[in-house]
């Protein structure tokens, strides 16, 4: 291969790997990153079309542009006698050939994990299974038509309401089975991957991994069971193990976790009260080391501080307590009830 060739196979790669994240520009981005004219890098692209790598939408001037996937699976499945690392093997391990050893891994945890929660807590007869591969990304879906996580953990566990359960999901630990599941599932998995949702009823709960973000959902429609979607960048160099070492200790316990604070409130209501303290409190007492994520919480009262950083902080001495994205009010507050007397 000459190195004109060689120039074109990495223009053609770049666009296939970066087009999902500019399918409006991606012909400028191109034409940016090669030092090539525009004209040039819609020349590549249409190539792309002409061979069914891409998929052309919409007219001339606001065309954009989809990966034609690599590999796609679908199958729907009954749940009773189901085995997950059957389906992993026989169904999905087969559309992973010469991906890396670290993406390998993460989906064949997420995978069986997903899978084995369905089988085991769902409640459900069926389960549907999609795989998707693109020259960017792997992104793996599991869904079940079973009672739904969000409605079985407020059943099981006496909550007030469906938030409550993705407060408690959020923190890890946290199972309907103890003698048989250790509640880290789905804690680890929503880590491991790029990108982690949750739709369930109308609540659709969504972890993103670049910049730890949470966000929370209510949908118009209802969906009846459960519906977990994982992505994950095949570039990504993240590896379970890091993960794993992220929130396990010395002697491999979990004994960290990362708590999204604003879960603790309902609506758009302030979080000021010490019920709703307590109410985020719960299970605290099983971590060694909680990081408190205030993230998209504007201001705290003087009661919902005082109970996490003065009340369960000298009752719990051995538990460490980190707040983490706090804006002003909300370290002040924290201050305040810590130098109270």
């Amino acid at each position: 291969m000459n190195k004109t060739q060689e120039k074109t196979e990495q223009i053609r790669q770049f666009i296939l790997e970066n087009v999902e994240d500019h399918p409006t520009d991606i012909t400028s981005v191109v034409s940016v990153e090669f030092s090539i004219s525009r004209q040039a890098s819609h020349r590549h692209i249409q190539k792309l079309v002409q061979d069914g790598f891409l998929i052309p939408n919409g007219v001339t001037r606001n065309r954009t542009y989809d990966v034609k996937p690599v590999a796609q699976f679908y199958k729907l499945l009954k749940l009773k006698g189901l085995e997950e690392d059957k389906v992993w093997r026989q169904d999905i391990l087969p559309l992973m050939a010469n991906i890396p050893q670290n993406i390998l891994q993460i989906c064949h945890h997420g995978f069986t994990e997903m899978v084995n929660n369905a089988i085991d807590h769902s409640e459900g007869t069926n389960l549907k299974i999609i795989a998707l591969r693109t020259y960017k990304l792997i992104e793996l879906q599991v869904s079940d038509n079973g009672v739904g996580i969000f409605n079985k953990i407020q059943r099981e566990f006496n909550l007030d309401d469906p938030l409550h359960a993705i407060l408690e999901l959020s923190k890890g630990k946290l199972t309907t089975d103890p003698a048989h599941h250790s509640g880290e599932g789905i804690f680890f998995t929503s880590r491991i991957f790029d990108r982690f949702t949750i739709l369930s009823d109308k609540l659709s709960f969504e972890h993103l991994e670049s910049d730890n973000d949470w966000l929370l959902e209510n949908k118009d429609t209802v969906f009846a069971g459960t519906l977990v979607n994982m992505r994950i960048d095949l570039r990504s160099k993240q590896t379970t193990q890091q993960v794993f070492n992220r929130y396990t200790s010395d002697d491999f316990g979990f004994t960290k976790t990362h708590v999204p604070v604003f879960l603790a409130r309902y609506g758009n209501e302030n979080l000021v009260s010490r019920s709703q303290a307590k109410r985020l409190l719960t299970r605290f007492e099983r971590f060694r080391e909680i990081v408190l994520d205030f993230d998209n919480v504007e201001s705290i009262g003087q009661a919902f501080a005082d109970e996490i950083f003065r009340v369960f902080a000298n009752q719990n001495p051995s538990v460490h307590l980190i707040p983490m994205n706090t804006n002003q009010q909300v370290r002040k507050m924290i201050a305040h009830v810590k130098n109270a007397i």
